[in-house]
């Protein structure tokens, strides 16, 4: 490829366009997106997706520029010859002229191949979607392939990143996600010398703002740091793609090609020293790093001591910005193997084993289990305690032996001797054996593992001593039964180490399960909350019982100064001094309080609540147990509770300003249609009355009686047509501003239709009307004035919709419990859908279109619907149309008394 120049220069191009894996299969029938990334504006993006569009139209595919800027480079012009572009879109915002990409017609068009420049550009407003990127997503939904380019500067997580590097703060962005989603990300890349010079050459921007460019945002140490970003980002795309293709294909092998640093830990003091040696590395291969604690059962034994500094060691290295794991497993070397594989780190980095060489060959050691494993994962070796071995040196002093279990595994030896004695004049001496195995299962279940290997050392001795000649003695009669103890021992101590090692898994599969349901049923009730009342409740419950503690939450003000959320259940009292805590976390986006390095004086531990649009709040809670969350676990646990209650808040909060931005459309659709009705329906009959009263005072006398009586009653029509449309205006808006008062009263459906009739006694003129009303019509509870408008709106849309002189009828019956009216007409009917729209406001039908507002059928909707009945329309069997509305009979209707006449 080349560079966007009038000259063939070479340019480096690095393509990351692997397959996503295993995510793509669920994704027929949907379009393909090619991003083509570059660190900024000029390095070529346009030139490489125009030069890639011509070389798949070559491939006999279906191509068309949906929008591309050139910003006037000749060579990038050049290459749009013999590419269809789609026309663009000419829109007015604000008086202002201009263009936009159509996606109706894109969609209309439906190409193979699409390519839209510019992917995080701000729509208009008033467009289906605020960002190009949205857009771009319909296309790829229609099965669409798209090709577009992107600065690096443009992607959400690296906007702040670029702030501080530049200066100045991007506006359009994509998130991460969306580019996640791309299948293919080519890098387009260019040293920042030759855009220098591209620049002073005018061929990235016009003389002037090229100058401007190159002492702003264009500097020199911009583009290193910008380009940096790129390769960066290009590369993390390539090595998470590289991972699912070793899982997909079972690849256990570590392919080094880039520097991965893992290092173990263990409570010990040393650790410190493993984790600064694995920073070191990091920092001179500039590589990822990651710091590993194996879990195993021997930490349940671990003293207070060791606890504490495990939980700081990791704190520390989460603050050094390493990435922390605690795995659980009993064979710590196979653990720590597996992971490494599967995260491709290239080197792991412990500490030295001081233990005494006669321990480490009768118990092993880990390091040399490490090297003889580890393949080609490289394993240094530092100052300090081996990691996987510091779990068990809890000295003497602070561990806690329980006497009472030891008692209960004699016990547990002396009841399987009984039972035993009672079985020996009738079984073998193979099934004795089972009894005292069973017991070591016993003891095994329910302690540890000393007393489990207590009770196997007494089993064997008291099944030597009271079952086996010479009996009452620990002597062996010959060889078989020395070999017979042997082979029992060994058995009782495994059967109860692997009763042990079970019973703690099964244990840490609890814990696991424990924080999976709670996570769980926390994002459940979010997902189905509305609201951040409800979800601040939802979310405060669930952490005060995962958690005892108590919890509160601060949101910012419009200023920005946080706020304690007083409503919540459980919550604690924050002082000023708590508040700056919370203040400094909100500020800085970091945890702060109470087992932190950060304000630890603090009463309790303060976590923002971060989200993609950034921090919405802060999360405080104050534990029962001063230790509570001083564990890693559930310190991660915390957070993962205070992100899922973040992405609630900004879920519900962009469900607001959806909702919101709905209401302004609403109202700008509403206001241009009030606005086209002003235009013409009420500039119609202005200009008849305006011309007939002038011409009545022009020409005074002149004019015979006829001509004056038409010209006056022209007045009258028009003024009275003029009366209906600001009378229906000023309905509907009390129907939208819920002042409608409905003044109920029973009364005869008769009364209201004639009372219609008569107001419309003029326009309807020669028209013939049939009434069907039955005779023993129950009375209606019904709003007279609003009912009778019901009918004289219906009717009135009657004559503008149907022709000269055909029929109307109006029919009602009861049924249900309600009162349904039928107003139906001869005319041609309802278009195929039209009953569903015909209610709307502002919604006109096209035979007479220009005639009316389109309100009236929206307040006979509204109405009806105050009543608490419901409106209809469909087209007659016969021919014509049918409005219908049903209202309910509510309540029991007066006892009328009969008169004398």
């Amino acid at each position: 490829m080349t560079h966007e120049m009038a000259t063939n220069q070479p340019r480096s191009e690095s393509d990351a366009g692997l397959a996503r894996g295993p995510g793509d299969k669920g994704r027929q029938g949907r379009g393909r997106l090619k991003v083509f990334l570059g660190a900024v504006a000029g390095v070529g993006k346009t030139y490489a997706i125009l030069e890639a569009a011509h070389e798949r139209r070559a491939e006999g595919v279906d191509v068309l520029i949906g929008w591309v800027d050139t910003h006037g480079r000749p060579e990038t012009e050049s290459l749009l010859r013999g590419l269809e572009a789609l026309p663009r879109r000419r829109v007015v915002q604000r008086g202002v002229s201009c263009e936009e990409f159509d996606l109706d017609a894109a969609l209309a068009r439906r190409p193979a191949l699409i390519l839209v420049d510019e992917f995080a550009h701000t729509n208009v407003p008033g467009a289906r979607h605020d960002k190009r990127w949205q857009d771009v997503m319909e296309l790829l939904d229609a099965g669409i392939d798209v090709y577009t380019t992107l600065n690096i500067q443009h992607l959400e997580s690296l906007s702040d990143v670029v702030a501080k590097i530049t200066g100045l703060v991007v506006r359009e962005t994509v998130s991460d996600m969306v580019l996640e989603q791309a299948d293919e990300v080519t890098l387009i890349d260019l040293p920042p010398d030759e855009l220098l010079q591209r620049l002073k050459e005018g061929k990235v921007y016009v003389p002037e703002q090229a100058r401007e460019a190159v002492q702003n945002f264009f500097r020199k140490v911009n583009l290193i740091a910008l380009r940096e970003l790129a390769l960066r980002r290009t590369a993390d795309r390539v090595d998470a793609q590289m991972r699912v293709y070793m899982r997909d294909h079972a690849i256990d092998t570590t392919w080094p090609v880039t520097e991965r640093i893992m290092a173990c830990i263990s409570p010990s003091p040393h650790a410190i020293q493993v984790v600064r040696a694995a920073k070191r590395f990091a920092d001179a291969l500039r590589a990822e790093w990651i710091v590993l604690f194996v879990d195993t059962r021997a930490t349940t034994r671990m003293s207070e001591g060791g606890r504490a500094r495990l939980a700081e060691t990791l704190r520390f290295a989460e603050q050094l910005g390493a990435e922390t794991v605690t795995l659980t497993g009993d064979r710590i070397p196979e653990e720590i193997l597996t992971h490494a594989r599967t995260r491709n780190v290239s080197k792991i980095v412990l500490g030295k084993s001081t233990h005494p060489r006669w321990k480490r060959i009768l118990t092993g050691s880990i390091v040399d289990a490490l090297v003889r494993g580890s393949g080609e994962i490289d394993v240094y070796i530092t100052t300090g305690e081996e990691a996987a071995h510091l779990p068990f040196v809890a000295s003497r002093r602070s561990r806690q032996w329980s006497w009472s279990s030891y008692g209960k595994a004699g016990v547990n030896v002396v009841l399987c001797t009984v039972m035993a004695w009672a079985m020996f004049p009738y079984f073998e001496l193979s099934n004795l054996i089972m009894v005292y195995l069973l017991g070591v299962v016993g003891v095994a279940a329910t302690s540890g593992p000393g007393p489990a290997s207590l009770a196997a050392v007494l089993s064997v001795a008291a099944f030597d001593f009271f079952f086996v000649p010479p009996y009452f003695s620990l002597a062996a009669a010959n060889t078989k039964d020395v070999v017979t103890f042997g082979v029992m021992l060994v058995v009782a101590l495994m059967i109860g180490h692997l009763t042990i090692r079970i019973r703690w898994q099964a244990e840490a599969a609890r814990q696991r399960e424990r924080r999976t349901a709670a996570l769980f049923a926390l994002s459940r009730e979010l997902a189905g909350t509305r609201g951040v009342p409800g979800i601040l409740q939802a979310a405060v419950r669930h952490i005060a019982e995962v958690f005892p503690s108590q919890i509160v939450v601060l949101l910012p003000d419009s200023t920005g100064h946080l706020v304690p959320q007083t409503d919540l259940p459980g919550r604690f009292e924050v002082d000023a001094s708590e508040l700056a805590v919370g203040q400094w976390a909100y500020d800085h986006t970091q945890m702060a309080g109470v087992g932190t390095a950060t304000l630890p004086g603090a009463k309790a531990l303060y976590l923002p609540l971060t989200a993609s649009r950034g921090t919405l709040g802060v999360l405080g809670a104050r534990p029962a147990d001063s230790h509570a969350l001083e564990t890693p676990e559930q310190l991660h646990q915390l957070e993962t509770f205070a992100n899922q209650t973040a992405l609630a808040l900004e879920r519900a909060q962009l469900a607001d300003e959806a909702q919101k931005a709905e209401i302004r459309a609403e109202t700008e659709r509403m206001r241009s249609s009030l606005l086209s009705s002003v235009s013409h329906d009420l500039r119609t009959p202005l200009a008849s009355i305006t011309g007939a009263a002038s011409s009545l005072l022009e020409t005074k006398a002149a004019l015979d009686t006829p001509t004056s009586r038409e010209l006056l009653e022209t007045i009258q029509e028009e003024s009275e047509r003029l009366s209906r449309l600001v009378n229906n205006l000023l309905q509907m808006t009390r129907v939208e501003s819920g002042a409608l008062q409905l003044h109920r009263d029973w009364l005869p459906l008769e009364e209201i239709v004639g009372a219609a009739l008569e107001r419309l006694k003029q326009p309807l003129g020669d028209r013939p009307v049939t009434t069907r009303l039955p005779e023993d019509l129950p009375l209606v509870p019904i709003d007279d004035t609003l009912i009778e408008q019901v009918f004289v709106n219906l009717l009135d849309n009657v004559l503008k919709y149907t022709p000269t002189g055909s029929s109307i009828e109006i029919a009602a019956w009861t049924g249900e419990g309600n009162v349904t009216v039928e107003v139906g007409d001869r005319g041609p009917g309802l278009d195929s859908g039209e009953e569903l729209h015909v209610f709307e406001k502002f919604y006109r039908g096209h035979p007479a279109a220009g005639r009316g507002a389109g309100l009236g059928l929206a307040i006979c909707r509204g109405f009806v619907e105050a009543h608490g009945g419901r409106i209809w329309a469909e087209n007659r069997p016969d021919g014509g149309a049918a409005f219908r509305f049903s209202l309910p009979l509510i309540g029991t209707p007066p006892v009328l008394e009969a008169s004398d006449d």
